[in-house]
């Protein structure tokens, strides 16, 4: 993988609580534009390492280059001011304020050296709550919207501070499959058309296989396998740990 086109790297990282290893070596490239999947077992560390990436945890080892530059001494929102951000999988509405109001703190607060005053910020908000299908709902306050448009919203937000990375931790988590299709468009949209780079964090390994470009496999918090979906279908740990092996001989046959 050429360097210039790597924007972020993860390099033997470790995160510790006592003596549990959440995260024990783990290492991988995410490269420019690109929809990588992180996949694993519930509990296997794929949050855990989203936590340290993004500030929210403080590493035990290893190192975290964002764009070169390395981020462990910032803080999360300066780490979000740079282009590196992420969604949660348990949605964080600003409370007693409307779609519209949370989307456009997403847009005020924004990636450094950007217009944001406040008609840009409300043009940019509105302009992305139509993107992800919210408009109807904009003046909605969130306590009464439902919780499939709640991770549209925070998605929204996120996506109104322009990032260059984001992480978004299962964000398909109680669609219907009108609407995992509507999400999985949306998603390789924001890759393809707006040069978004995403690392996908899901269960629904239909939609995974489907968007990604290349997935990361993470075991009781090692990397276990790394490659295409094809790849991944057919890797025997990935399949002997996760995948099972019905589910990856009804994949391989299209079904």
């Amino acid at each position: 993988m050429e360097a210039s086109n790597v924007i972020l790297t993860i390099g033997s990282l470790c995160k510790s609580f006592g003596a549990l290893k959440a995260v024990d070596e783990v290492s991988f490239d995410v490269k420019k534009g690109e929809i990588l999947g992180l996949i694993g077992p519930n509990g296997s560390g794929k949050t855990t390492i989203t936590n340290v990436v993004t500030g929210a945890l403080p590493k035990t080892s290893g190192t975290v280059l964002f764009e070169g530059v390395d981020t462990s001494s910032l803080k999360p929102y300066q780490i979000a001011l740079k282009g590196l951000t992420r969604t949660f999988q348990v949605v964080k509405p600003l409370l007693g304020m409307t779609v519209e109001e949370n989307v456009l703190v997403g847009s005020l607060y924004g990636r450094e050296k950007r217009d944001t005053d406040m008609a840009t910020a409300r043009k940019r908000a509105r302009e992305i709550i139509e993107l992800v299908g919210l408009e109807k709902k904009k003046d909605f306050q969130v306590s009464d919207i439902t919780l499939p448009d709640l991770k549209k919203m925070e998605l929204a937000r996120v996506l109104a501070m322009e990032p260059k990375v984001v992480f978004l931790d299962e964000v398909m988590g109680g669609l219907n499959p009108a609407e995992l299709g509507e999400a999985s468009v949306l998603v390789k949209k924001l890759s393809r058309e707006r040069g978004l780079t995403i690392v996908f964090i899901e269960h629904i390994m239909k939609v995974v296989m489907s968007i990604t470009d290349r997935i990361i496999v993470v075991h009781h918090g090692k990397k276990i396998a790394e490659g295409t979906p094809k790849e991944i279908l057919n890797d025997h740990m990935v399949i002997e740990a996760y995948l099972g092996k019905r589910y990856a001989q009804e994949a391989n046959n299209g079904r």
